[in-house]
């Protein structure tokens, strides 16, 4: 099933490029990410994300990194920051279609304790 994302931002910093779509249907927030979430791209990314998640207080929240090709232990930062604003909201969060890299990085910060995390199909 193909979503219509309604909102693309676009993250340029240093050598680093980070896409995020967003679109919003049920109730259910799905940030899709294209590129790199690295230390340069963190910050912004998470600000991205927590004006979504203001506008439509979403039940859930779903983080697709089906595109995502890049991720260090900075990605683990936005994904916690998302992880408390969802609770605070009384959501829920997981992450969809993780790869081989950026899985390895989420293993490595146990970060399967807290959410819900699928690999690629």
């Amino acid at each position: 099933m193909y979503k219509q994302y309604t909102g693309i931002f676009f993250i340029a910093s240093g050598v680093s490029v980070l896409n995020i779509k967003t679109s919003f249907d049920g109730g259910v927030l799905r940030l899709l990410f294209e590129g790199e979430l690295d230390h340069h791209a963190a910050k912004k990314a998470a600000a991205v994300i927590e004006d979504s998640i203001n506008i439509y207080l979403p039940k859930s929240c779903v983080i697709d990194f089906a595109k995502l090709a890049f991720m260090d232990s900075s990605g683990i930062a936005v994904i916690l920051k998302t992880y408390r604003r969802m609770n605070e909201i009384c959501g829920k969060i997981s992450v969809e279609n993780a790869g081989r890299q950026p899985l390895r990085v989420l293993d490595a910060a146990g970060i399967d304790r807290l959410i819900k995390i699928s690999t690629e199909a």
